[in-house]
């Protein structure tokens, strides 16, 4: 394969400007370029015109039919550095709740008691499975079918806040559902109109 000529390689921090095959104008700083994919990630100005963020395009070249290259930059920015223990960490608890999540299915977990135990891990990270339990900070054990009054505990902050936290679930829920309802219904009288 020859060497990549002249607007064939991007350096990463480059200012470009691309014509896409659907007339579309598009700036920004290139972040990544892949050349064998003929892949470009520009970062642009945001389209919803808030401060410190940015959009970020992934453009394939081969639908570009025109570059300029407004700025190039020869040199190599230097490279954020990563907490690579933070990572790791992120990793472990992912794994942690995907395995949770897996094997609240394989003990035949009903779905609603799936998002329950969602909804109190994200308030509470002391959250597990014991059988078809959801058992919270090691006090207070919920029973299918996983209402409030299926909390058991010692009485005390920790019951009355993991009560709070089903009730709250179990409101947005039939929220939800309510204005589902009234968006069908809307739905309906729209088509039958």
């Amino acid at each position: 394969m020859a060497a990549p000529g002249p607007g064939e390689y991007f350096s990463v921090g480059s200012h470009i400007s691309c014509l896409t095959c659907l007339g579309q104008r598009l700036q920004g700083e290139v972040v990544a370029f892949d050349y064998q994919s003929k892949m470009l990630t520009l970062k642009c100005d945001p389209s919803s015109r808030k401060p410190n963020l940015h959009d970020v395009i992934l453009i394939n070249l081969a639908y570009v039919s025109e570059v300029d290259i407004i700025n190039d930059r020869t040199e190599t920015p230097p490279l954020a550095s990563l907490n690579v223990s933070k990572l790791a960490n992120r990793a472990r608890s992912e794994k942690e709740d995907k395995l949770s999540q897996a094997y609240a299915i394989s003990a035949g977990v009903s779905v609603e008691g799936q998002h329950l135990f969602q909804t109190i891990h994200k308030t509470i990270k002391d959250c597990k499975w014991q059988e078809k339990n959801i058992m919270v900070m090691d006090d207070v054990v919920i029973s299918p079918p996983y209402q409030a009054d299926n909390c058991k505990g010692k009485e005390g902050s920790a019951l009355s806040h993991v009560r709070k936290i089903v009730e709250k679930h179990f409101r947005d829920l039939e929220s939800q559902k309510q204005r589902s309802q009234a968006q069908q219904t809307q739905k309906d009288s729209t088509l039958s109109s």
